[in-house]
């Protein structure tokens, strides 16, 4: 077992208070049972997110919504569950909505985990949905810096050319100035026409 694997166990098993049904969850080899849990009605949380997690870390697409609920979650521990267990599932989907999760205004105090699993996924939707959300970070007084702050890093790992004129902005923001310089650093320089 992984050390994330291992971990969300552990959290898992706290909230379920260790029952009977929390370990028949972790010991089935059903994908079918698994997939029910996130049907039926009167799961408690822990289940369902216990079902999700294990179907998207084995590649079953019938974890998708679930998992994109919990990546928009409120408790950060779901979020990066989910995101890692997204990240796996292979999902063509996941990115779109990754994407919509991340430049959601509304929902801005929980983009954090949207905004890593874009960089991961290193899809057509990452770039700009990392520059949109920089974009409304860089305000002034702007109290979302750790997703300004992941947007930056995440735009420097993809390295794509679009994402110089906001990085050059976020240069002006002291909380970002350093992960900024260090981003504008691995976007290739473009050649100048002859």
């Amino acid at each position: 077992m992984d050390e994330e694997l291992r971990s969300l166990t552990e959290r898992l098993r706290q909230e379920s208070h260790g029952s009977a049904a929390f370990e028949r969850l972790l010991a089935t080899e059903d994908h079918d049972e698994l997939a029910e849990v996130l049907s039926a009605p009167g799961q408690p949380l822990w289940a369902r997110e216990l079902a999700a997690l294990r179907l998207g870390r084995a590649g079953d697409r019938r974890a998708f919504e679930s998992l994109v609920l919990l990546l928009n979650h409120r408790d950060p521990p779901r979020c990066a569950s989910a995101a890692a267990a997204l990240a796996r599932l292979g999902d063509p989907r996941t990115a779109r909505a990754a994407a919509a999760l991340a430049t959601n205004e509304l929902r801005v105090a929980y983009a954090l985990h949207p905004v890593r699993l874009l960089t991961a996924l290193r899809a057509p939707e990452s770039v700009p949905a990392l520059i949109t959300t920089l974009e409304r970070r860089l305000s002034p007084h702007d109290p979302y810096r750790k997703v300004a702050l992941a947007c930056v890093e995440g735009l420097g790992t993809l390295g794509d050319p679009r994402a110089r004129r906001v990085l050059n902005e976020a240069l002006a923001h002291p909380a970002l100035a350093e992960a900024a310089v260090h981003a504008l650093t691995r976007i290739p320089q473009q050649k100048e026409a002859r």
